[in-house]
């Protein structure tokens, strides 16, 4: 190595020695060793080098029984220069997986982060997928160890997407790799399609099982993310449970995370109980009037409860680090597994045309009896040339030249068994062989054939109880602001123009959070919105602050103001969807003479009766009439409104609370993700008034009704979720696990505030058919019995039974077994239609168009 650290001298004599060149070359030799040797996997079987050696060094000491993991450590340190805890670790991560390494002992828990054992105290072997699919001597490439004295492999000769199934994480020098692991099934489907030209996809399947997003998955390649959640189940109204965790969590951690964000506020809960063992299960108690619903919300905004995964799919590939998607690190593995399988049989055709070689040659020369004139021949030279001579009229029988070797065995075959030749055997031998390899070139010339059957014996084998864990789903976006628990007081001092959670000793506005933001009107017409703060002068005489919900269409401001310009006034109606924060809004005309006269915000756009008053003028008569509210229409903020009078206003009176002037609000329900919404997405449940409620039957025979609010969760047992019309009976077909018999009933729910089961409470029991139509039909198919095949039945339910009373057993349909219950198009029937609000557009606003850099939609901005 060329030395460039120029020394120096000092006059006292001693040497200087300059650092910069040993830094430029060394370190990035340090680099370069870290990304290659430690950090990064390799293409060719997945493995890092230190796993890669304790692979080997457990198949050297692999006799069948377990070997302590100490002994495997120190057996593998001939290999790997690094340590005992390095190697150590690296096993209890491998052994964790549960493909490669059978473990016994305690080997930590991935879902709780116990640590394992101490390596002197738990075992391990190799697996029988590791022995199958991992090792190949006869193929494997060989390289001197560290010190010289061993052998190791430079590659395992893997013959199965090994990475990719295990995945893998580290951090070198200047680049990582985080590569997520995926299904073992899925992972043999997608090579057995790739083998047949069919495309494939693939996406990670976590051994913490959880629910996962993959939208932003970009099979793997760097940039690409996943968002994995816990899954959050309600056991009762104060009561959550989680039972999966996401990805790269622990119970501890998550339960961390938990009681870490109801210190900071972001939510409430009584307390946590972690009562995982072989399963997760995390207790999760509320306080009383909490929303359970709300919570989970909550849980997956502000702790570990949802996660964010960004994969890098870095290997070694021709000794540089490469970055790749996750189908092309499968397609190669496939076809390294291929050209694997290829030298197998390469190798095995070889060795079977050896076999028959040596049968063929021993059988001539037995046969013949050229071992009889041995004694005339004193030297190996002239009898080779004996033998040489004497099989030189089979040649043309033989696959290959006779060698030497090939004699010298000849010659060392006991005499004993010259002397039990069997003919008959020796020929039953050779044809086997010659059908062995047959059988092998067959497997040769149809070799993508023979890879795929290669990956369907690996499924069939292996594949028992490694069905996919995490479940797929698109996730719904929360926004926090709407999830947050309010964990302080807002405090308004309407003629100072202050807003604030630190004025407590002025006026009490209500509970906020600390991510809130405020909507805040004036006198003067103004309208602002700002986030909350300790104390934040607005402007003085405030008439109106609360918390600002972003896009809410359905609460409406009331208005009467007067125009100072004028001195007329006018009324109007309007809500307030998208804003830019700290921005003032001029919601009336500016004149030092404006000022609003009347103000309310109603949250489901109510609209009031008010009485106006007039001042006494000359010969005005009339001084005093009512105004309501939901004569005027919902419009911009922007517009100037509806004329009140042209005289002065001495005051207004509140005569009459009004009711809700909007339409009903339609609601969807979304499968994919499992929520209700206003955005048109999934099906369509109906439309809802305030009072309206939805009706949901599961799968389990559970009725209930409630509020269709937007914060629900919903799981995958949902039989029928639509809109509840209290007169419409609800048709069921069950089976009675107690009478072993299938009874027909209908009823309607009585009691809109209990959850009711509607099948008997035997474990047996089983619902079969639920319809919530007004005249539903059925299909019932029978089971054979004895061979013979009962006709289909066709039911009626209208006409089978009465409605009765929802505890009711119901009437018996059948005494014969019924192995399916199938729905069939109901008759039809002229439902009640409710008449809908007409929307009426109104007038046109008045006012210009908004500004390009306006952000609320169609509503126009007010200009004067």
């Amino acid at each position: 190595m060329e030395d460039n650290t120029p020394q120096n001298t000092t006059p006292q004599g001693d040497s200087i020695i300059k650092v910069t060149g040993m830094y430029q070359d060394w370190f990035l030799d340090y680099a370069s060793y870290v990304i290659l040797e430690r950090a990064v996997p390799a293409i060719e079987d997945g493995f890092k080098p230190v796993q890669r050696r304790i692979m080997h060094s457990l198949k050297e000491l692999d006799d069948g029984r377990y070997n302590k993991v100490a002994n495997v450590v120190g057996n593998t340190m001939q290999y790997h220069p690094h340590g005992d805890a390095s190697i150590g670790d690296a096993i209890v991560q491998i052994g964790q997986k549960d493909l490669l390494i059978d473990t016994q002992g305690n080997w930590g828990n991935i879902l709780t982060g116990d640590d394992a054992a101490a390596p002197r105290y738990i075992e391990a072997r190799l697996s029988k997928f590791a022995l199958d699919v991992v090792f190949s001597p006869k193929v494997t490439e060989w390289q001197s160890s560290y010190d010289g004295r061993k052998k190791e492999p430079i590659s395992l000769p893997v013959k199965f997407p090994l990475l990719l199934a295990q995945g893998t994480e580290g951090i070198a020098v200047g680049l990582s790799t985080k590569i997520l692991p995926h299904n073992f099934i899925e992972l043999i489907e997608a090579s057995i399609a790739y083998l047949k030209n069919k495309p494939f996809e693939l996406y990670p399947d976590f051994p913490t099982a959880g629910i996962m997003d993959v939208s932003g998955y970009n099979d793997g390649a760097r940039g690409g993310r996943v968002r994995v959640r816990a899954k959050i189940s309600q056991l009762d109204k104060s009561t959550l449970c989680i039972t999966e965790i996401p990805f790269t969590t622990t119970t501890t951690s998550l339960i961390d995370s938990i009681l870490k964000a109801n210190e900071k506020g972001k939510i409430k809960i009584k307390k946590v109980d972690d009562n995982t063992a072989a399963n997760v299960e995390i207790l999760v108690h509320l306080p009383n009037g909490t929303s359970p619903d709300k919570t989970i919300d909550a849980l997956y905004a502000f702790t570990a409860c949802e996660t964010a995964i960004s994969p890098i799919t870095c290997v070694i590939e021709d000794n540089k680090p490469h970055f790749l998607t996750v189908s092309e690190v499968l397609r190669r593995s496939t076809d390294r597994t291929v050209s694997l399988l290829k030298q197998e049989l390469e190798i095995e055709l070889s060795e079977l045309e050896m076999q028959w070689h040596s049968a063929s040659l021993e059988k001539i020369f037995i046969r013949e009896e050229m071992y009889i004139d041995f004694k005339n021949y004193t030297d190996r030279e002239s009898l080779y040339e004996y033998l040489y001579q004497r099989f030189e009229p089979f040649k043309k029988d033989l696959i290959r030249e006779i060698t030497d070797d090939d004699l010298a065995k000849l010659t060392q075959i006991p005499m004993i068994r010259i002397t039990r030749f069997d003919s008959y055997k020796a020929d039953e031998n050779i044809l086997k062989i010659e059908a062995d390899i047959e059988e092998v070139k067959n497997h040769l010339a149809n070799l993508i054939d023979y890879a795929i059957s290669h990956f369907e014996r690996l499924k069939k084998t292996y594949g028992k109880g490694r069905e996919r864990k995490t479940e797929m789903r698109v996730f719904d976006t929360i926004e926090a602001t709407k999830v947050v628990v309010r964990n302080t007081k807002l405090y308004v001092n309407r003629a100072e123009g202050f807003v604030g959670t630190g004025l407590r000793k002025d006026e009490y506005v209500g509970d906020c959070s600390d991510i809130d933001d405020v909507i805040v009107f004036t006198e003067s017409g103004a309208m602002y919105v700002t986030k909350v703060s300790d104390k934040q002068y607005i402007e003085k005489n405030i008439i109106h602050v609360a918390v600002f919900k972003k896009d809410d269409k359905r609460t409406v401001y009331n208005m009467i103001y007067k125009d100072g310009q004028t001195g007329f006034s006018y009324i109007k109606r309007f809500n307030v969807t998208g804003i830019t924060r700290d921005k003032k809004y001029e919601l009336i005309p500016q004149h030092k003479e404006s000022r609003v006269l009347y103000f309310t915000a109603n949250p489901n756009g109510e609209a009031e009766v008010v009485t106006v008053n007039l001042r006494q003028l000359g010969t005005l008569r009339k001084l005093r009439w009512d105004i309501d509210f939901a004569d005027t229409l919902i419009k911009g903020r922007g517009v100037k409104g509806n004329l009140v009078s042209k005289y002065a206003i001495k005051r207004i009176e509140l005569k009459e609370k009004g009711v809700s002037t909007l339409k009903p609000r339609k609601i969807w329900f979304d499968n994919i993700v499992k929520r209700l919404n206003t955005e048109e997405r999934g099906t369509l449940l109906g439309a809802f008034k305030g009072d309206d409620r939805m009706l949901l039957i599961t799968k389990e025979g559970v009725v209930k009704t409630i509020i269709p609010e937007l914060s629900l969760h919903f799981e995958n047992n949902i039989a029928v979720m639509e809109k509840w019309v209290p007169e419409k009976p609800i048709s069921v077909i069950y089976y009675d696990g107690e009478k072993e018999r299938v009874f027909v009933k209908r009823f309607v729910v009585e009691n809109e505030n209990r959850e009711e089961l509607v099948i008997t409470e035997h474990p047996k029991s089983q619902l079969l058919f639920v319809s919530a139509d007004w005249r539903p039909m059925a299909e019932v198919v029978f089971t054979k019995e004895k061979g013979k095949e009962k006709e289909n039945l066709i039911v009626n339910l209208e006409e089978f039974i009465s409605v009765k009373g929802i505890k009711a057993l119901g009437n018996q349909l059948t005494t014969d077994k019924v192995k399916t219950v199938n729905t069939l198009e109901s008759l039809p029937y002229e439902e009640p239609q409710e008449e809908e609000p007409v929307e009426d557009l109104g007038d046109e606003e008045i006012v210009p168009p908004p500004s390009e850099n306006e952000s609320d939609g169609t509503q126009t901005e007010l200009e004067f």
